[in-house]
């Protein structure tokens, strides 16, 4: 099967620069809880059209303000929608990297199916080979997929792990590097059990990679410290990044100080505090003060 190439100047910057991932990729059925937080309640806009212009206005007022730049962040996860539209007149895709050296990612996965084995394998995703194809046109670099674990069940984190490789491979086939996303809940009641299962899930199937087959693993802070060092030495793994999963930016970066080698690649502890009726200098100051905050907890 042929592979497409990488984009070696990305690649670069994602195995060797410090700094940590900004995930910018709520979608439909997380944009109304993003909007709330940012300050605008879901009875101020009606319909998905109105709801997308506003959450990429929050997106852009991030990606355009000065502490938003590739210095401290190595690359951003952005949603379909995000990628389609334009930031200060350029393509989102463009603006990101040759803007800020920022490297542009894509979320593709659609949501998640009902529990079963303890675990929410991801909804098929229709016309995927279209979108990846759409994707490396535009000059995105990688893709992430989410499923998510409740229980420590082996047979459940099992299926999760095989259908991320599984599609991890056509990712790989097109030319772009999966983000393999298996949260574990961290209020599962197992959770240093479900940890321990998923990592043995993921190493079996890490071995199974030929040479220059790269993929990057976003997972839960772990219970046990370091849990997760077989994988980020593994010749195969470009990064391992950590979610905030709920965590406060306090918590999560404190975890993540405490798990060397891992960078963040947080959401909601990005954005905590930021909001719409902040003037721009307040907006930026915050925002600021959490990249760096961040970003030192993921050089450790």
């Amino acid at each position: 099967m042929m592979i497409l190439e990488l984009n070696q100047e990305q690649l670069e910057k994602m195995k060797s620069h410090p700094g940590f991932i900004a995930a910018l990729d709520q979608s439909g059925g997380s944009t109304p809880g993003a909007l709330a937080d940012y300050g605008i309640e879901q009875d101020t806009y009606s319909g998905d059209d109105e709801m997308f212009a506003l959450v990429h206005q929050m997106r852009t007022r991030i990606m355009t303000s000065p502490g938003f730049s590739g210095d401290r962040i190595l690359a951003a996860i952005l949603f379909e929608d995000t990628m389609d539209r334009e930031v200060e007149g350029e393509p989102t895709v463009n603006y990101l990297w040759k803007q800020k050296q920022i490297v542009p990612i894509l979320k593709v996965d659609k949501g998640l199916a009902e529990e079963k084995d303890g675990v929410q394998l991801m909804k098929p995703i229709p016309q995927l080979d279209d979108l990846l194809m759409k994707a490396k046109k535009k000059g995105i670099f990688g893709t992430k997929m989410r499923s998510f674990i409740k229980h420590a069940n082996g047979t459940g984190i099992e299926a999760i792990v095989n259908q991320q490789f599984e599609l991890a491979q056509q990712m790989i086939a097109a030319g772009l590097v999966p983000i393999i996303e298996p949260e574990v809940d961290i209020h599962c009641p197992e959770k240093a059990m479900a940890e321990t299962l998923l990592k043995a899930a993921i190493l079996k199937h890490l071995e199974q990679l030929s040479k220059e087959q790269w993929v990057m693993l976003k997972l839960t802070l772990p219970e046990q410290d370091n849990l997760y060092s077989d994988c980020i030495e593994h010749s195969s793994v470009l990064r391992v990044v950590a979610l905030s999963g709920g965590y406060s930016q306090m918590e999560a970066n404190e975890r993540l100080g405490r798990n060397h080698g891992v960078i963040a690649s947080f959401s909601r502890a990005l954005t905590e505090g930021l909001t719409a009726q902040q003037t721009d200098g307040e907006f930026n100051t915050m925002l600021d003060e959490s990249i760096q905050r961040i970003y030192q907890a993921s050089l450790t």
